[in-house]
Formats: structure tokens, C-alpha cells, sequence
């Protein structure tokens, strides 16, 4: 025991979140508001609503409190030896805008895989999921839509925008001073079951309720082209810290024995969606 808290003292130093690589915000950026209702013409095919999405992540119109990555830990035995892994993820789901203003934007998996690609950032898997809720400071209860042929449309996701600002009223001052937050959406998640049908797939899952119960399995039944209202994007920084050294997520989900660390299905030799 006196060995184990060792290695917890050694490896589970006091790490400060890093910031989101992208670039500053300007003060001329459209707000949340404001850009969501660019985009709300039924007539915007998806592929230039994603590319006028991208456009604006990459001029850095992300919200200040979306920008300093919190600190997700772990600590696992395999094979004899302990691990401790210290993770950095968004703390909330992407956004478009500013603190006061910002519009959460669910996207198709090749454009989330796009902004990951900018950022240096990776999609977070079933396991890492689950650990975010688990640590998350500010925890809400999902608000599900009915289910309808709009659920892809930008009007109902800011529809549902609304309702999740409603939610996180209470907790303002926490959530604008980049306080973990979950529950409020599905996660787009790295799984093997993206590839191995005859298309792509978008792989879903979580959306926890309040008794940490997710109400989304692991899904693979949309393509690729499939975004709605529930989608969230959590980027994870790639480079984490395992045992004190530096390590990327890419690489340990690959590997045969750590991979266990982050993944509950085994390796993943594709930790990425494909992008084309």
C-alpha cells in the first residue's frame, strides 16, 4: 500500500489544464446567436453549412471558457504494474461564439474529425466518456426532442441550445470559469464499430442522466452524414501524461496491453474518422 501511494504521489502531480490551440477570438466574430441563424436556411446544404461551421472554428470563434481544457484522471492495474493516466478534455462540448452568447454545434463526424485534426485534439472513446461524466463538477439532466425529420435542422438545435442555457443558469459563474460539464449531450465517440459496414459510420453514445445511467448505447446504425440536435463534440488532447512521460492517445489505442486503458472494446487501429 505504501508502494501504490508512492507511485500515486510520483505520477499524479498537480497538472494545470492546457489551452485549446486555435486562434484568438476577434472582436468582430459573429455571436452564438447570430451565427446560428446564418446557418438556418433550410436551403444550406449540409456540406456548406460544415464548411461555413469549420470556417469559424478555425478563425477562432470558440467561447474563453471552452479554451482551458480541464483534467480528467485515471488510475488502472494491468498486468501487475499501476497506471496513472491524466487526460485534458474540452469542458464542455464545442460552441461557436462568445461567454455571453455561444451556440453548441453539432456536426457530422468528418467535420468533427476535421476540427480535432486543427487542434491537435483526438474524439473521446466509450470509456473516457463515462470517466468525464464521473468527474464532470457540473452534471444536467438530458432534455430529449421528440424524434422528427427535423431533429437534423439548425432551428431545432437551437431549439435545444435554448433549453441547455436554460439549464446551466445556476451554474453561470462555474461553467464560464471552465467547470467540466456533462450530461447535456451525446458524445461522438472513436470506436472500432466506425468502420466494417458498407458505408462509415457516426458512433454515438452517452447523454447520462442524473443516476449516472447513459440513455445512449454504443450506436452505429447512422452514416456518416448524420448530425442532430443531441450530438455533442468533446475534443480530448492527444498527448497525455501515463506514469510522468508523455504519451499519444493515437498510439496507446493501438497498443495491445494499454490500450485497455481508454478503450473498453479492445484496440482501436483506427482512432480516427475518415474525413473524405
Amino acid at each position: 500500500m505504501v508502494f501504490l501511494w508512492g507511485l500515486v504521489m510520483m505520477f499524479n502531480l498537480p497538472l494545470q489544464g492546457q489551452m485549446l490551440r486555435l486562434k484568438a477570438r476577434s472582436d468582430q466574430a459573429l455571436s452564438g446567436s447570430a451565427f446560428a441563424k446564418s446557418i438556418a436556411d433550410t436551403s444550406l446544404s449540409l456540406a456548406n453549412r460544415e464548411a461555413l461551421i469549420f470556417k469559424e472554428i478555425k478563425e477562432g470563434n470558440v467561447p474563453d471558457f471552452l479554451r482551458k481544457l480541464s483534467v480528467v484522471k485515471l488510475t488502472d492495474t494491468i498486468e501487475g504494474k499501476v497506471y496513472i493516466l491524466a487526460c485534458e478534455v474540452l469542458p464542455d462540448y464545442l460552441a461557436i461564439g462568445n461567454n455571453e452568447d455561444y451556440f453548441y454545434i453539432p456536426t457530422t463526424p468528418m467535420l468533427a474529425q476535421k476540427i480535432a485534426n486543427l487542434t491537435h485534439t483526438v474524439l473521446p472513446t466509450r470509456k473516457l466518456v463515462d470517466l468525464i461524466y464521473q468527474q464532470a463538477k457540473i452534471k444536467l439532466m438530458p432534455q430529449p426532442i421528440p424524434p422528427s425529420m427535423s431533429m437534423t435542422s439548425v432551428p431545432v438545435f437551437m431549439a435545444h441550445n435554448a433549453m441547455v442555457l436554460a439549464q446551466l443558469a445556476p451554474f453561470n459563474t462555474a461553467h464560464l470559469n471552465s467547470a467540466l460539464t456533462a450530461g447535456n449531450k451525446k458524445d461522438v465517440i472513436i470506436s472500432n464499430k466506425i468502420y466494417g459496414e458498407k458505408t462509415p459510420r457516426v458512433v454515438i453514445y452517452g447523454w447520462h442522466q442524473l443516476d449516472g445511467k447513459p440513455i445512449q448505447p454504443v450506436y452505429n446504425k447512422h452514416t456518416h452524414t448524420w448530425a442532430d440536435y443531441s450530438h455533442g463534440i468533446r475534443l480530448v488532447l492527444n498527448k497525455v501524461r501515463l506514469n510522468g512521460r508523455v504519451v499519444a492517445i493515437k498510439k496507446l489505442l493501438k497498443d495491445p496491453i494499454l490500450a485497455e486503458l481508454l478503450s473498453d472494446e479492445g484496440m482501436i487501429a483506427k482512432p480516427a474518422y475518415p474525413i473524405d
